[in-house]
């Protein structure tokens, strides 16, 4: 083989060689770029949280690993419609956000998950030590509890927190079941029924269904058909 046709090959071989790590390495970084387009998509624009679905694949893997001290929680911002109707649907956002911000943080801070469920709903899923359910569940009320400043005006939310254990349950209970439970618990809180911290039971979390809603949804009232 001639010297310059064998130089040329191993120029062709080098050259080769250098362009595949840049096309993987464009690859992998469309790749993550793709990757946190889909997380951003995936999570509410109004208060960062991602939504039902993360929290749902958080609390079935707890489940699974450290069922012991699963809990979640489900928290609803009461007087959200007062504040929409008397002070505009800007400042309404303003309470949500900050409410979303401070869950988020309060569970991040405990190595959990906090979402936005809709609305004024949000739920946490995270470990805990039995011990502490009420003494944490008192702290995430006082912090939510803050007041809110917009446009000079302090908004005071008043929120609703319920709580599931996965101890407390039988095994066969997935996270949408633990999750329902935090929501009746949060129900019962709401109205009054039950003091703040409430934990469900697992009568609670077995409560029946109306329309495939918890009783006291909106809609639950209405006749079948």
């Amino acid at each position: 083989m001639p010297a310059t046709t064998a130089l040329r090959q191993r120029s062709r071989t080098l050259i080769v060689a250098a362009t595949v790590p840049l096309a993987l390495a464009a690859l992998l970084a469309d790749d993550v770029r793709v990757r946190r387009q889909l997380d951003a998509a995936r999570k509410d624009p109004l208060t960062g949280l991602p939504g039902r679905d993360v929290l749902m694949d958080r609390t079935a893997r707890l489940a699974r690993s450290h069922r012991e001290d699963l809990h979640v929680l489900v928290a609803d911002a009461d007087g959200l419609k007062t504040v929409n109707d008397t002070l505009g649907h800007a400042a309404g956002d303003t309470l949500i956000a900050a409410v979303g911000h401070r869950i988020g943080a309060w569970a991040t801070a405990r190595g959990g998950l906090a979402a936005r469920l809709g609305g004024d709903e949000f739920a946490a899923a995270l470990l805990l030590p039995p011990t502490a359910t009420a003494r944490e569940i008192a702290a995430l009320r006082e912090l939510l509890a803050q007041p809110v400043d917009h446009d000079g005006q302090t908004l005071r939310p008043a929120v609703s927190i319920g709580a599931a254990r996965a101890a407390d349950l039988p095994d066969t209970a997935g996270a949408s079941r633990l999750l329902r439970g935090a929501d009746m618990a949060m129900y019962r809180v709401k109205t009054r029924e039950k003091p703040s911290g409430y934990v469900a039971t697992r009568q609670d979390t077995y409560t029946p269904t109306v329309h495939g809603r918890r009783p006291g949804r909106p809609g639950t009232h209405l006749p079948v058909g």
